[in-house]
């Protein structure tokens, strides 16, 4: 299916500035593009089609009449520690605002949260007081450290 032809993207409002971020958050994981943007007589796009590893998202410079808020983000399973380091840099450079438990808001006040699949496997794992130790130094955390995570889970911490 091409992306013309998906039903459904995500829609992110921004004041303004869409067309960079876009192209900003494509620059990050693989699978991603800009595909299409929508100009409406501005020098600005009014919307931007982009796909994000895969997933299909589109920006509106809609103005400042709606925020962006922690109640929608945009979550990204890292395959390791480098590639949480590396998002994370990326997404809380130049004005970007970290949070807790792999949250975070980017320059443009997106919400991400960034977070390993270890993780995810502790916290399925038949052990759950295992589980509960990591999710409780998840707690104390803001960016996501696997080796503190797993040294939790398994009582080494």
């Amino acid at each position: 299916m091409k992306d013309k032809e998906l039903k459904v993207r995500t829609c992110l409002w921004f004041e303004k500035d869409g067309l960079a971020a876009a192209r900003f958050y494509t620059s990050l994981l693989p699978d991603s593009h800009v595909d299409t943007e929508h100009m409406l007589g501005r020098d600005e796009p009014l919307v931007i089609d982009f796909t994000l590893a895969g997933a299909p998202f589109q920006i509106l410079n809609g103005g400042p009449h709606f925020k962006l808020s922690e109640a929608a983000s945009i979550a990204v399973l890292a395959d390791d520690q480098a590639e949480i380091d590396r998002l994370w840099q990326a997404l809380t450079a130049d004005g970007g605002e970290e949070s807790q438990c792999g949250w975070l808001k980017d320059r443009w006040g997106v919400s991400w949260q960034i977070y390993p699949q270890a993780l995810l496997d502790m916290q399925s794992a038949d052990d759950q007081d295992a589980a509960e130790r990591a999710r409780q130094a998840m707690y104390r955390m803001t960016k996501l450290n696997i080796a503190e995570l797993e040294a939790a889970f398994d009582g080494r911490a």
